[in-house]
């Protein structure tokens, strides 16, 4: 029985997470619709000794020890931190695993590639030509080795906060049976795999690797 109650957790799992993109893709259409349909920034002001950034403020401080408001979000007004920033796949207990405020925070990345760079503004909507075909918010976690608790001879899962197409340090966590879940720009959810070769050899066990360029990137 031990088998199966296990695929039951791991399919339970996958089906809670789907519908917390899925929340989280809706909140996102609301904000377009609010904002003259400009996506939003990955990161914003710094403001109390500390960092906005678009799921939250983050702190200043160690590793572990900084605060986190979920509230300064640009999704929050839309969903009211209700619980769907946090995917029950990914393992908070695991010996190996590093917070990076005194608490979860948040378990999605945004694709980067519609926060636009430093130097000009987010991406407007229009410019998304083929929104079912481009990821919006994925299943997202890196491997810190430089930051203690991490080490080179330590190396850690971590939340991460955006997706990008990176090579030497992938982004995409593959934590629904070698999946990752990813809602796309028109509201749907689906299912990616990782990148051929592109698992991070320093915690190979956890599925930390590359998403398609396809979905990320705008053409």
């Amino acid at each position: 029985m031990l088998p199966a109650l296990n695929g039951s957790k791991t399919s339970a799992r996958k089906i809670q997470c789907v519908g917390s993109l899925h929340q989280l893709g809706l909140a996102t259409h609301l904000y377009w619709d609010d904002n003259n349909g400009q996506c939003f920034r990955y990161n914003g002001p710094v403001t109390n000794y500390g960092q906005i950034y678009w799921f939250g403020w983050m702190g200043p401080g160690a590793e572990e020890q900084r605060s986190f408001d979920l509230s300064p979000g640009v999704l929050y007004p839309y969903v009211k931190g209700r619980g769907i920033e946090i995917c029950p796949a990914l393992n908070y207990s695991l010996a190996q695993f590093k917070l990076k405020a005194t608490g979860a925070s948040y378990g999605y990345g945004y694709n980067k590639f519609l926060s636009g760079t430093n130097r000009e503004p987010a991406v407007g909507v229009s410019r998304i030509t083929r929104p079912a075909d481009t990821a919006l918010l994925a299943d997202a976690a890196q491997v810190n080795v430089w930051q203690p608790p991490a080490s080179l001879d330590n190396p850690m899962l971590e939340e991460w906060y955006y997706v990008n197409t990176s090579e030497d340090q992938p982004n995409g966590h593959f934590r629904h049976s070698r999946r990752a879940n990813a809602v796309f720009c028109d509201g749907h959810v689906a299912a990616e795999k990782f990148v051929p070769g592109s698992v991070d050899r320093r915690l190979p066990s956890q599925y930390v690797a590359r998403l398609r360029s396809e979905i990320l990137e705008l053409p």
